[in-house]
């Protein structure tokens, strides 16, 4: 009997550790000697070059970050392991542990808060409506009986039905599973448009076959924070990772990171995105902060 008690108290206590190692990621990361990064497979801030390589602008940030991560922990090497992550199970990879800092383009709302932390914003985005080029679509009222295109777990159709000038305004509904199916659905014909984050829709376009003959129009649907995803209730962790944005923020390395990504040609293609930098993006490099997007609705 006293064996069964004994037992008992070891499994507790080291479920207990468990859990404690769960919400400390410098210390799983310090005994693991590496980090998992998610990542997108084609997201406008975070996507595939084949063979396991991933590059974007979040990608570069967050190697920014974990170099000093392996700084503060004083480690002469920190393995930085790759874990596709999509719009669907991001969430719930960062939450049980599989993701240490999820580096793809995503939102910071109310509702993502309640389960999980974001870093300092790094780029506050704009969803918006792509379509092609002659298709005489210009604005929201100009959807009315088309099909309209966007990704499965995002919000963007969801932003598109609230918004006032969709009132009275009927379009069938399309999911894409990822960011570039999404497009080729724009691409084939199968849909009229495509709503999503403007950098994502910028970067699909400057990497399709014939750029010129798409363009983003209409109204701005929603502006949004986009951040790096972490555990919630690990301040430290947070500390760290905040502390490296505002760093890059400071030093300049976040401006060149978006000069290099959003104004000059970039991999595979060699394209250039041309987006520039936004005043909001501006205005939250200038105070860096936490805030969902909740909060940017409630200034308008």
């Amino acid at each position: 009997m006293n064996k069964q008690v004994l037992a008992l108290a070891i499994a507790a206590l080291a479920a207990g550790g468990a859990f404690a190692q769960a919400n400390d990621t410098l210390a799983k990361i310090k005994a693991s000697g590496s980090i998992t990064e998610g990542v997108r497979e084609s997201s406008g801030l975070s996507y595939t070059l084949g063979n396991g390589q991933y590059t974007g602008f979040h990608y570069d940030v967050c190697a920014n970050i974990i170099k000093d991560i392996q700084k503060n922990l004083g480690l002469a090497k920190l393995e930085t392991k790759y874990q596709p992550v999509t719009s669907q199970n991001r969430v719930p990879l960062v939450q049980n542990g599989t993701v240490d800092l999820e580096c793809g383009s995503t939102t910071n709302n109310a509702t993502r808060q309640k389960d999980v932390s974001f870093a300092v914003t790094t780029y506050v985005e704009e969803v918006r409506i792509a379509v092609k080029a002659n298709s005489g679509i210009n604005g929201i009222k100009d959807l009315n009986g088309k099909t309209v295109a966007t990704t499965t777990g995002t919000t963007s159709v969801q932003t598109l039905r609230k918004n006032e000038r969709a009132g009275g305004i009927d379009f069938k509904e399309l999911y894409g599973k990822d960011h570039s199916d999404s497009f080729l659905l724009l691409e084939s014909g199968r849909a009229d448009a495509f709503v999503m984050d403007g950098s994502i829709l910028a970067s699909n376009i400057a990497k399709s076959k014939s750029p010129a003959d798409y363009k983003i129009v209409g109204e701005v649907l929603s502006v949004e924070p986009i951040a790096i995803m972490i555990r919630k209730d690990d301040a430290a962790f947070k500390k760290v990772v905040d502390d490296s944005i505002k760093a890059q923020i400071k030093n300049g390395d976040l401006a060149k990171l978006w000069d290099k990504w959003f104004l000059k040609p970039i991999p595979p293609a060699n394209v250039t995105v041309n987006l520039p930098l936004s005043e909001a993006t501006k205005a939250a490099w200038a105070n860096p902060n936490d805030k969902p997007m909740e909060d940017y609705a409630a200034k308008k």
